[in-house]
């Protein structure tokens, strides 16, 4: 496994594991398999509703808590210095923890730069190691990092082979944020794994499609954070750490590139009304009263 130095001198792993819509039912159960197939970082966010049960396998996995890289996130209605205060309250109370290693905001809407506040706060106090956004377009980032006293370490966003977003990536790091690929296998949506150039490459190399998928993101310096709830998919997804691309495999991938986003776009209105009715979801207002 290698590792992701932060502009705060904080290791992050290159790997980690995902568990977005893995039912809280199934999450403790989920996470205990990733853990025991060798994954650390492990990814959820509050809207999620599955922090408790990622709080659960943890607490019980054998693992120590400083071996460990927890990442959640506040929503949108967790937005604005006091709410952010309260759902990082909230979040390590369902994780069983007294600090993060990764806070991000979710989405970039509302009051974030009120949340923004209250991370740099819990930042300075020691609570959370690093702090970060996610989905935030080139033009949004920039603005927070020209008016924050502490620039976001990492921006999670959406990248695969289909929505490569080089030029975006670029930039992140000319502002010292490292960017960190969600859904990097885009949940196998417009026949991302039927790609037939992905498996040349994956016979080439004797591997599968998802592993040269990931492969491929982690030699650009993209972290990833693949999802899947069997326990064979977990660690073929951990096996990208003794093979590697070449020069021209590279260049070819480069060519799937459709630059437009295949799961969430921002630019649309009709995306952030999508977006912003999520809140309606009864479960999800249950979650934040707990």
């Amino acid at each position: 496994m290698d590792y992701k130095v932060l502009n705060n001198g904080v290791e992050m792993p290159m790997e980690g594991f995902g568990v977005f819509q893995i039912s809280e039912s199934e999450c403790e159960r989920v996470v205990a398999d990733a853990v025991a197939a060798g994954y650390r970082s492990i990814d959820t966010a509050s809207s999620y509703g599955n922090e408790e049960a990622v709080g659960r396998a943890l607490r019980t996995c054998g693992i120590g808590r400083e071996e460990l890289f927890i990442t959640t996130k506040a929503y949108i209605h967790e937005m604005g210095y006091d709410r952010t205060r309260q759902a990082f309250e909230r979040s390590l109370r369902k994780l069983q923890t007294d600090y993060l290693d990764l806070y991000l905001i979710h989405m970039p809407l509302a009051d974030y730069y009120g949340a923004w506040r209250a991370m740099e706060e819990l930042y300075a106090e020691g609570r959370v190691r690093a702090v970060g956004v996610c989905n935030f377009d080139e033009a949004r980032l920039l603005d927070l990092c020209y008016n924050a006293q502490v620039r976001p370490m990492v921006n999670q966003i959406e990248l695969h082979p289909h929505f490569q977003r080089a030029a975006e990536i670029e930039a992140m790091r000319g502002l010292g944020v490292e960017p960190e690929g969600w859904a990097p296998f885009a949940e196998g949506l417009k026949g991302m794994f039927a790609e037939p150039l992905l498996h040349e490459i994956a016979g080439k190399h004797g591997r599968t499609v998802p592993q040269v998928i990931l492969r491929w993101n982690v030699q650009r310096g993209v972290a990833v954070i693949p999802k899947t709830v069997r326990r064979e998919r977990m660690v073929e997804n951990l096996a990208i750490w003794d093979f590697a691309l070449d020069t021209d495999d590279m260049a070819r991938i480069a060519t799937l590139d459709k630059g437009v986003p295949s799961m969430l776009d921002l630019g649309r209105s009709a995306e952030v009304r999508r977006v912003y009715g999520y809140l309606d979801n009864p479960v999800l207002t249950t979650l934040t009263e707990k």
